[in-house]
């Protein structure tokens, strides 16, 4: 008798892990033997975020359920009741999928969500992009708090793959696949810099600058600054036009989102802002621009993997690998400046023998793969994994 097709269902939030999944789900897709399920939720669902569902089901992916997180504005107390509220609804819709396999990306409070439901309804959980560090977000706890309730890990990097162990992970299954945003530098379509103008509706320089910006949600006292830094920076700048993507659904986004509309609204021959360009036309933008400026994982991610240099601002991405493309900035508009000038001059010219940290593609294959055929009874229920070797600490404080 043929076995049933094994049930996985995948969570997506946002336009940035939806971008990352994609190669995934349409692997999961075309194979036979798997029943795949997509699960819309977050700023997915919000009309200041350009309901950016309808392009998962535009792209073939039919929607087998939405959760609303209700988020209202951008208060932290709002997004805690909205991760409540989320955790409801996943717990409301997956009894109805009953799903094999729960697969979740990444660190945001709605991910967080959707693995406190699967765990406490007994469903096991894969986790991709876990054992990283975001010193400047809470995302860091959020992102460990994903991997203990997970089974399966796959991480971009092998220091990554050693911290998720060090938490007590099985080995067995924690895996070293690589970035899966990679996967689209070789498969998004090429754009020439007049078609994706075209597309855009821009007419300003043909020189642009990709910039996006999203609070450092441990630091919020850091939000104002850095986008007065960033902004005071580009505001030198009178040869380029300015690319922005919209701002994440954090607590504080507004005033980052308000400052950029300003700046959009005062320079509309040159400044263009898009809730969402879409993945195809994302990674267009990535390949023409002359660099990448904010504090996106993008810039540290996707951005060396066509060779664009990344200015990367503040502390949000703090702790992260990086590669040699990639310029840490203050929260300076001087430094900003300085950095971009030398990007324009030619004079910065990062070592082209050194490996990139996150591998060279092929990780949306190795995943699906494995979430295909692996046999799920050994890797759950899980059991904590420990040490072989003694940790070392202080004596006890009499």
């Amino acid at each position: 008798m043929k076995a049933a097709p094994r049930r996985i269902a995948v969570v997506t939030g946002a336009r940035a892990d939806y971008g990352l999944l994609r190669g995934i789900l349409t692997r999961l897709q075309k194979m036979d033997d798997v029943d795949l399920s997509v699960i819309a939720c977050g700023m997915h669902l919000v009309p200041r975020f350009g309901e950016t569902w309808r392009i998962i089901e535009t792209d073939g992916f039919p929607i087998a359920a939405k959760i609303d997180l209700e988020l209202d504005d951008d208060r932290a107390a709002t997004v805690a009741r909205g991760t409540g509220i989320a955790v409801s609804g996943f717990a409301d819709v997956l009894p109805k999928l009953a799903p094999d396999l729960l697969v979740v990306l990444g660190d945001r409070y709605e991910i967080l969500a959707a693995a406190v439901a699967a765990t406490l309804l007994n469903i096991p959980i894969a986790h991709i992009h876990g054992g990283e560090v975001t010193a400047g977000a809470f995302d860091d706890a959020i992102r460990h708090a994903i991997t203990k309730m997970a089974c399966l890990h796959f991480v971009a990097a092998e220091p990554y793959r050693r911290r998720v162990i060090q938490m007590g992970e099985n080995p067995d299954f924690v895996f070293n696949v690589g970035a899966p945003g990679l996967d689209m530098a070789s498969t998004a379509p090429v754009l020439s810099r007049a078609e994706l103008f075209a597309q855009l509706g821009i007419t300003g320089p043909e020189r642009f600058l990709l910039v996006t910006l999203h609070p450092t949600t441990a630091q919020p006292e850091a939000d104002a600054a850095n986008a007065a830094a960033l902004l005071g920076a580009l505001v030198e700048i009178e040869d380029r036009s300015f690319v922005f993507t919209g701002v994440n659904a954090d607590p504080g986004y507004r005033a980052i989102d308000d400052a950029i509309r300003a700046f959009v609204a005062s320079r509309p021959d040159r400044a263009h802002l898009f809730t969402s360009l879409g993945s195809e036309r994302y990674w267009a933008a990535l390949r023409l621009a002359d660099a990448v400026v904010g504090n996106s994982s993008s810039g540290i991610l996707e951005a060396p993997a066509v060779g664009v240099p990344s200015i990367n601002i503040g502390d949000r991405q703090l702790g992260r690998l990086r590669a040699a493309s990639i310029i840490d900035c203050p929260a300076d508009s001087a430094a900003i400046l300085a950095a971009l000038e030398n990007i324009f001059a030619g004079r910065f010219h990062p070592d082209p023998s050194l490996v990139p940290p996150y591998g060279l593609g092929g990780a949306s294959e190795r995943i699906a793969g494995t979430l295909q055929k692996i046999d799920l009874r050994q890797a759950f229920p899980k059991h904590f994994h420990d040490l072989e070797a003694p940790l070392s600490g202080p004596d006890p404080v009499s």
